[in-house]
């Protein structure tokens, strides 16, 4: 029995890891605010996984194929991967920078408060397991 490595506990893990990712992009757009003709950058994943799920917001019927000679049921199995946008077109500061340092506060925030609820759950799956290994309840 693999407890730790779970289904929901590998999501918290993926999604602890996204925020980091995340935090490091967000931080070297905030260091980078002054560098003349800096283009910020973002990490776009949600917009990506929006796209795949149909209007009601819940996922297609998706056959899982083990075999490459199977059938394909219903839409790509695969969820899509994190991407780095960077964004060239716009420039907000005199000196060609498009960096928006309330906006990249904003986003860190946020994106910090997201990381320390992961935390929290993850953290609370661990004495869970932790509670029923020693036997106390």
């Amino acid at each position: 029995m693999n407890v730790l490595g779970g289904a929901d506990f590998n999501r918290l893990v993926g999604a602890m890891k996204a925020a980091e990712s995340r935090q490091q992009i967000i931080s070297d757009n905030i260091s980078n605010s002054d560098t003349p003709n800096f283009k910020r950058s973002e990490l776009v994943f949600e917009e990506l996984l929006a796209e795949q799920m149909d209007e009601s917001g819940s996922r297609s019927l998706v056959g899982k194929r083990t075999n490459e000679r199977h059938f394909q049921i219903g839409l790509s199995n695969q969820l899509p991967q994190a991407r780095l946008v960077t964004d060239e077109t716009s420039v907000i500061n005199n000196n060609g920078s498009n960096v928006d340092i309330d906006r990249e506060m904003a986003l860190q925030a946020k994106n910090q408060l997201r990381y320390n609820s992961y935390i929290q759950q993850i953290n609370h799956e661990i004495s869970m397991l932790r509670m029923a290994m020693d036997g106390r309840g």
